[in-house]
C-alpha cells in the first residue's frame, strides 16, 4: 500500500500537467491534475508516521484508513474530494487483513464506487464516478468467476480487469458529456483515476505501469494547448471546510448548499466522536447520545460567492481550514499549482 501511493504521488505529478491542459468538467479550471497530485501526496505522507502510531502496521484496512484521513483532510477540488472519499471506503473492507485478494480488492472497489456516488449531491456519469463503478464492477465479475479464488494469481487477474474496465469508461467518458464531447477530449479526473489505479496493479504485481493505457485517449497529448483556457470563464468560487456536525446537522448543511450553488461533496472523516463515553456511544441515555454523535466532515461546493456559504457552514459548527478560491482566476506561473484564492 506504500508502494502504491508513492508511486500514484510520482505518476500523478508528471501528468498533471496533460490533466490540467483537458479539466474542463464540471468547471474548466485546467486543476484536476494539480489536485489530484496533492491530495494523493497527502495520503502518502501518512506513511512517515506509521512507525510510531499505535495501530498494527501490518493491517492494509488501518494503514489505508489513515492515509485516506490525511488525505481527506487535505484534500483539493473535486477530484481530489473523491479520491479521499474511495481511499477512506476502500479501506473499510480491507481492516484486519494482511494482505489483499481478488474476493478484498472487489468488495473495497464496490464499497468505494458507492460512497463517492453517494457523496455528490448531483453526480452524473462521465466523470471519476464511471470510471471507478467499471472498475468496481470488472473486479467482482472476475472474482464470482473464479470462485472467490484469494491466490495472488486471482488477484492478477482481478486488477488486469480493473483497470481495463477503467480504461474503456475513460474511453467513454467523451460521449457521456457534452462539453467534452464538444471538446473532443476524454474527463480529466476519469484518466487521473485510471493512472491511480494502474499503479495498484503495478505496485501489486511489481510490474511496470501500462503506458501503453493513455495511448489514444483524446486531448491527452503533452503538445496540446491547455484546452480550459478557451472556455468560457466560471464566475464564482470553491468553498472547502473541515466541520464537526450530527447527522441531522450534516443533511441541513447539504441541503442548503445545494440551493445556494453546485457540485457539493460532503463526505464523513473517521468516526464518531461523543465525549459521553468510549468509542462515540455514552453509558447512559444511549438514544439520546447517538443522536447527538458527531462527526467530522469534508465539505466542498460552487458557488456565486463565499459569504453566504460561509454564514450557512458557521451556523451549525464551528468549521476548520476554510479555503476559498475563484473558479476562473488565472493561475500564477510563479506560484506552486493550486496556491490560488485565500483562507477565511
Amino acid at each position: 500500500m506504500k508502494r502504491w501511493l508513492g508511486k500514484a504521488e510520482t505518476t500523478l505529478g508528471n501528468h498533471s500537467d496533460r490533466l490540467n491542459a483537458i479539466n474542463i468538467f464540471p468547471v474548466a479550471d485546467g486543476d484536476t491534475g494539480t489536485n489530484l497530485y496533492l491530495t494523493v501526496r497527502a495520503a502518502a505522507a501518512a506513511f512517515a508516521d506509521r512507525s510510531t502510531a499505535d495501530e498494527p502496521v501490518n493491517d492494509v484496512g488501518v494503514v489505508l484508513a489513515a492515509a485516506g484521513r490525511a488525505a481527506m483532510e487535505q484534500a483539493r477540488g473535486n477530484s481530489g474530494t473523491l479520491f479521499a472519499v474511495f481511499l477512506c471506503a476502500l479501506a473499510e473492507p480491507l481492516a484486519g487483513h494482511t494482505r489483499l485478494s481478488a474476493p478484498l480488492l472487489a468488495a473495497a472497489l464496490n464499497r468505494a464506487q458507492i460512497r463517492a456516488w453517494s457523496a455528490l449531491s448531483e453526480p452524473v456519469p462521465g466523470t471519476m464516478l464511471s470510471v471507478l463503478e467499471a472498475a468496481a464492477r470488472a473486479a467482482g465479475e472476475c472474482d464470482t468467476a473464479h470462485n472467490g479464488d484469494d491466490s495472488n494469481q486471482a488477484l492478477g487477474l482481478a486488477l488486469d480487469a480493473a483497470v481495463n474496465a477503467a480504461l474503456d469508461a475513460v474511453v467513454q467518458t467523451e460521449d457521456q458529456l457534452a462539453p467534452l464531447h464538444a471538446a473532443r477530449v476524454v474527463d480529466a479526473g476519469g484518466v487521473g483515476m485510471l493512472l491511480i489505479l494502474d499503479c495498484l496493479r503495478s505496485a501489486v504485481l511489481g510490474e511496470e505501469l501500462q503506458d501503453e493505457l493513455l495511448d489514444g485517449l483524446h486531448g491527452y497529448d503533452l503538445q496540446d494547448p491547455h484546452i480550459h483556457a478557451a472556455m468560457p470563464a466560471d464566475d464564482g468560487v470553491e468553498v472547502m471546510c473541515t466541520i464537526s456536525l450530527s447527522p441531522l446537522a450534516a443533511a441541513t448543511l447539504r441541503q442548503r448548499l445545494d440551493e445556494l450553488g453546485d457540485s457539493v461533496i460532503m463526505s464523513q472523516v473517521g468516526s464518531a466522536s461523543n465525549p459521553s463515553g468510549p468509542n462515540g456511544a455514552g453509558d447512559d441515555d444511549d438514544d439520546e447520545d447517538a443522536a447527538e454523535a458527531s462527526y467530522r466532515w469534508r465539505v466542498h461546493v460552487h458557488v456565486p460567492e463565499a459569504d453566504a456559504a460561509v454564514a450557512v457552514i458557521r451556523s451549525l459548527g464551528d468549521p476548520s481550514d476554510i479555503s476559498v478560491s475563484q473558479l476562473s482566476m488565472p493561475r500564477d506561473p510563479g506560484l506552486p499549482a493550486g496556491q490560488h484564492g485565500h483562507e477565511y
